[in-house]
Formats: C-alpha cells, structure tokens, sequence
C-alpha cells in the first residue's frame, strides 16, 4: 500500500491524500477501511466526519465505482483493476497529541487518523511520500528512503509512527544504553536542551536498566508546544507526541517543566507497557471496533505509577517534587465517588462509553489514578512478602520477557498470575477486593505507606464550602460552577446540583471567588444565589454540617532513614 500527501492550500487545513492499493487477484470488490479508533484512546473516534471527498480510480485514471458500506468502510467496484487508487482529502484543524493539523507552519499527522487500508493487505509493506516544501525537515520514526519517502513493514508501524513536518523544527539528539533519543520541539518554545539531556538520561537510563533492553534502536519525542494551557500525551512503537502549554511555563520548574518530565517518563514506559506488553485482546489492533479490555489498570495506572516513580529513583525529582505528584494521585482519587460504584477493571471496560471525559456524577473510577494507586499498594504487597528484594518492576520485567518478546498478549489473570509468582503470596484480596471490586482504598494505603516509614495524613479541606457544605466548584469563562459534590452532603440534600451556576453569597456578587468568601462568613449564615440549567434562579440557605465532606490528603514521611523506605526507592 502506497500513501501520497500533499495540500494546495495549508491555511484551508486539508490535506489531499493518494492511497494506492494493489488488487493481485483482480477482485471485483475491493473494502477500503480507515480506522474507527486510535491505540491509546480507548473510545471510537469517528475520523471519517473530516473526509470531504473521496474517488476511486485505476491504475490508467479511469474512475470506478463505489458504495460506502458503513461510516468508515467503502467498497470499490474494481472493474479488475490491478491499481486501486483512491484520492480524498481529510481535513485537519485540531492539535493535541493525537490529531492531525495542517497550517502555514507544519504538517503533522497521525497516520491512524487519515490513512486508509484494505483490510486483508494489512500485514504488507507500506510506503509514504509527502510532498513538502523544501526547506522542510521531519521527524518521525519512520525509516526513511529519501528525504521526504519513508517505508514501514505494515500498516501497523505505519500509523504507529506519528511525524511533524516543518522549517522550524528544533532538534537535539543523545545517546543512552546503546538507544539514539531525539528531541523534536514544534511550536513557540525555548528548549534548554543541556538542561533536559541531563534530566532524560537519567530516567531512560532507569527504565532501560530495569526491564534488561530497550525494544527499538531509537526513539523520538515529538513536542507539539502551544501557547494556550494544555497537557496531552500519546505512546508509539518508537516515539512518543506530546502537547504541552503555554509556551513560557515549558521550562519553568514552578510552571510545566516538572509536567514536561512527567509525561515524557510515562509515555517511555509505555514502550514496554501497552506497545509491547499489550492486553491479549488488543493483540494485534483491530481498527474497526472497539477492543474491550479490563487491563486499563495495567495500561495506563501501572504506567502513571512508574512513570512518576523512576523520575524519583532516577534522582531527577528530589522527595518534595514526588510527593507532590502522589498527593495528586490521592486529591483525584479521594474526590471521585464514582469508585464506589464502577471497578477501575470495569472503568476500563468502559473507556469506550465515557473514559475521557467527566460522564454522568460519580459513575465510574479512573484507569489513571485507582490503577497508579493499586499499582503502588501492589508494589509494597511484593516488597513486603520478599524481604524486600522484589517489587512491581519485577513483574513487569516477566510481562516483556515471558509474553511481549514471545508475541502473547497479555490477560487479567496473567497479570494475576505472575504478581503471585513474584510475591510467593496469594494476590485474591487486592485483586478481588481493589481490582475487581469496589472496596475502600484507605486501609491499604495506610498500610502500604506505613510500611516504607511514610504517613497517609488526612485534615478537612481548607475551603469552607468544600469541607462543611460538601461542594467543589470550578470557574469557567468567569463563571463559579458547581463542579462536584459529596454523596449525602448538605449540599445534595439542600437541592444543587452539579452544573448549577453559584451568582452571589450573601448577596455579594462573586468573581472567581467564591472559597474566599465562603472562609470569610465561616459559621455565619450563608445564602448562595444559584442560576439552574434551565436559567431558573433561586436562594439556597446553607447551614454547615459537622461531617467534613472534603478532605486534603498528604503523603508525609515519617522516619527519615527507613531500610524499606530505601528499598523502595530503588525499587
């Protein structure tokens, strides 16, 4: 299969693509399928809705015939053609770490989104020819033929190989463990390159320590730095994408560099874990459909933990900057009260409904954080039953060696399997009771970070309104909006509802304010001024209750020389 890209006009976002496919056996119907999905969003993604026009044609130009089947799938009438070509045009306006954009200043594609395939020539090599200015460079982890021709063993390594193409481009290169890693930064940025070699060395170090060997021989990190706030990451074979901004908090340590560290050691693991120790139902992709699986808990939450790990064991993050990071874990975590109600396996399960966005109230956990949390009491449940000479690395370590380098996938009760072999121990009560069920975490995490000499510290929120009256809100466009509230909170009782807009306190009109104002009346009486979906405005009076709904979580040491402590963080 052969892939031709090029536009006429980048400031209109389309871009015009030639698929050619061969029809050895002079079929006479030939299925064209792009892509429902996209490995690392588990939802279907619907890329046909950019297609603005799609024709078919043979190898002499003559058109053919064709029906579309179904939204992503057409079917070519071949006339027996030995040549199938077909010319669309897709139209790519939206930039993260996923998308597709086309502008005055880069073209930057991911395959998985536009590149269309016949099914049954999946397996063949593909070839990939943009036509580019000249002055434009690219960077991808596509092998390339010439300057603007690149190959792939498959469609799989196709689209798995993201690329930017640009004349402004910023590049750096290192070398660590025998692996060429590159730096691609797009975008309005001033990368201090010395400064974030020293950083990634020692984490890509770590991790290629740990699991023995790295699976590719480069790899690139693509930046895709904005200048509006955003935060995105997405894994490949080879490389990973990841958006990030504003521009001017990159690399400022009070600002996105610390995220900028943290994304790029998350999406590195998973170049072991989900590129290669991937779930047996993902094995291989299947375009088309969803591709359910309960291992979002491996996927992704073993992933988060480690990610955030190894830049502690590496020495990049000093114990504060960790922590910092835990405490996030325990904030997300403790203000979710949907874990109460879905498993983070059958919130995996789910990502396909409402993974990635905020869904119904308190329906579902996250694969993210309940699977980082469990991931870290799953650590100390092997530390402990070893003496401490073995932890959670271990287990991923015979996840790549055991399943990954010997083309299997990888199931639940494989994972199960091997965390017992490693620990020597019975695994049935974390993974009946925290994996699959829907019980309590705050038991295990005392015990989990009691045993490396550290404390789960849990004090009411410091906001009034969160703490007495059960309510979060966020601000948006100037707005104060009920964001969250506790399950049997006063405020649930007293009728809001999350979505209501809160106008005024005590008849003073809020702006952006209002847990300021809520601390400063304490126990006084409190009236809100709310404004309902349907715009319906009402007086709520609140009385506080001596429940504190909303607590502040923290992850504090308590002994500062502890030997399971150590072991930890060099585990």
């Amino acid at each position: 299969m052969k892939y031709i890209v090029s536009y006429q006009q980048a400031a209109n976002h389309f871009i015009d693509i030639e698929f050619i496919a061969d029809n050895p056996q002079q079929q006479e119907e030939l299925i064209v399928q792009l892509p429902a999905w996209r490995p690392g969003r588990y939802e279907l993604a619907n890329f046909a809705k950019n297609i603005q026009k799609w024709q078919a044609f043979n190898e002499k130009g003559k058109p053919l015939c064709f029906e579309k089947t179904a939204k992503d799938t057409w079917k070519v009438f071949t006339n027996k053609a030995k040549q199938i070509h077909i010319k669309y045009n897709y139209y790519a306006n939206e930039i993260n770490a996923g998308s597709s954009y086309l502008d005055d200043n880069q073209l930057y594609i991911n395959g998985v989104n536009c590149f269309l395939y016949v099914p049954e020539q999946i397996n063949t090599p593909c070839t990939l020819e943009l036509k580019l200015p000249k002055d434009y460079q690219t960077a991808t982890g596509l092998k390339a033929k010439s300057k603007h021709q690149f190959e792939a063993k498959d469609f799989h390594e196709l689209v798995d190989c993201p690329f930017i193409a640009s004349n402004s481009l910023k590049h750096h290169s290192f070398e660590e463990s025998n692996v060429l890693f590159h730096m691609w930064f797009q975008g309005e940025c001033k990368p201090d390159f010395k400064r974030l070699e020293n950083d990634f060395k020692k984490f890509c170090k770590k991790q290629i320590k740990d699991f023995g060997s790295f699976p590719v021989n480069e790899y690139h990190f693509l930046f895709q730095i904005l200048t509006y706030k955003t935060y995105h990451g997405v894994e490949h074979s080879n490389s990973t994408v990841i958006s990030l901004g504003p521009s001017y908090e990159i690399m400022d340590e009070k600002g996105w560099y610390n995220e900028l560290l943290g994304v790029s050691s998350h999406e590195l693991y998973h170049t072991w874990n989900v590129k290669q120790i991937r779930p047996i139902e993902m094995y291989p992709y299947d375009y088309t459909k969803e591709n359910y699986t309960v291992l979002g808990y491996l996927d992704e939450g073993v992933t988060t933990y480690f990610g955030d790990k190894y830049l502690f064991t590496s020495g990049v993050f000093d114990w504060t900057q960790y922590k910092s990071t835990f405490d996030k874990l325990l904030e997300r975590h403790y203000t979710n009260f949907g874990v109460e109600n879905l498993s983070v396996t059958s919130s995996s399960f789910d990502t396909w409904l409402d993974g990635y966005v905020r869904g119904i109230p308190n329906r579902k956990g996250s694969i993210y954080t309940e699977g980082a949390l469990v991931a870290f009491i799953t650590d100390i449940f092997i530390m402990k039953n070893t003496s401490n000479k073995k932890g959670l690395k271990d287990v991923m370590k015979i996840l790549y060696t055991n399943f990954a380098q010997k083309g299997k996938g990888v199931s639940d009760v494989d994972y199960k399997a091997v965390v017992e072999k490693v620990a020597g121990s019975s695994y049935d009560k974390i993974y009946t009771e925290l994996i699959h069920g829907t019980a309590a975490f705050t038991p295990w995490l005392k015990d989990a970070v009691s045993y490396i000499g550290c404390e789960l510290k849990i004090t009411p929120s410091d906001s009034y309104n969160e703490a007495k009256f059960g309510f979060k809100v966020r601000y948006e466009n100037n707005s104060c909006i009920i964001d969250n509230i506790a399950p049997n909170a006063i405020a649930e009782k007293l009728g809001l509802a999350v979505g209501d807009e809160i106008l005024a306190i005590n008849n003073i009109k809020l702006v952006n304010d209002l847990e300021q104002w809520s601390n400063y009346f304490g126990g006084e009486k409190q009236t809100i001024t709310i404004k309902r979906a349907l715009g319906k405005i009402e007086l709520i009076n609140l009385k506080p209750a001596e429940t504190k709904y909303f607590n502040k979580y923290q992850l504090l040491k308590q002994r500062e020389k502890d030997a399971n402590f150590n072991a930890w963080s060099k585990k």
